[in-house]
């Protein structure tokens, strides 16, 4: 499997409910922040998606590649999994859409250390040493395992299921990449963080 190609995957399709507005329509580099993510990730990735619901498909130009989520699969793994059954045969480089500062160099980072005799390459905080399972590279032997983890286990947690499998933690040069911006004061920081002055 070492030679499987890396695709991306934006993952867009959640409803938001916490931050009271699509997090993939907010705007911190001057487009909506799923178009920042999607770009991103085509200057490192072999091909892009974005992982949508079903009555998102009309937001996006005939330009985007679409996985509509096949709604089987609780939570995150709703799109992880969406992804792995519409492409089985390659790694997977997902990207929740509520990271406002992940840049260039941490996903070349990522992609660089690369194990695929893991199951993934997540990257971690230092302090909290945990797997963060949306930005992390899945390798098709990780996804497949999921369907098992789901269909016979007792959760649906990608993050618990990281960190009971032999997984590749990278901790990235720059943590702040790794802030979520769930809450509208999230997003008030993360555009103090990113204003010029």
């Amino acid at each position: 499997m070492s030679s499987s190609k890396i695709y991306g995957l934006v993952l867009t399709g959640g409803k938001s409910t916490r931050m009271g507005t699509d997090k993939g329509l907010i705007e911190y580099h001057g487009i909506p922040q799923r178009e920042y993510l999607y770009q991103l990730l085509q200057t490192v990735c072999d091909n892009v998606y974005m992982s949508i619901r079903g009555e998102q498909a009309s937001e996006f130009s005939s330009e985007h590649q679409l996985i509509v989520d096949q709604n089987q699969y609780k939570g995150p793994y709703n799109g992880l999994l969406s992804a792995h059954n519409f492409n089985p045969n390659v790694a997977w480089l997902v990207l929740a859409c509520d990271l406002p500062l992940m840049d260039k160099q941490a996903l070349e980072q990522l992609i660089g250390t690369r194990d695929p005799d893991k199951i993934a390459t997540a990257f971690a905080t230092r302090e909290s040493g945990l797997p963060e399972p949306l930005c992390a590279i899945w390798e098709p032997t990780g996804l497949k395992k999921s369907l098992d983890y789901l269909e016979n286990g007792p959760g649906t947690c990608p993050r618990k299921f990281l960190i009971n499998e032999n997984v590749k933690l990278v901790f990235p040069e720059n943590e702040e990449v790794l802030w979520n911006a769930n809450f509208k004061e999230d997003y008030e920081k993360v555009l103090l963080k990113l204003s010029p002055n």
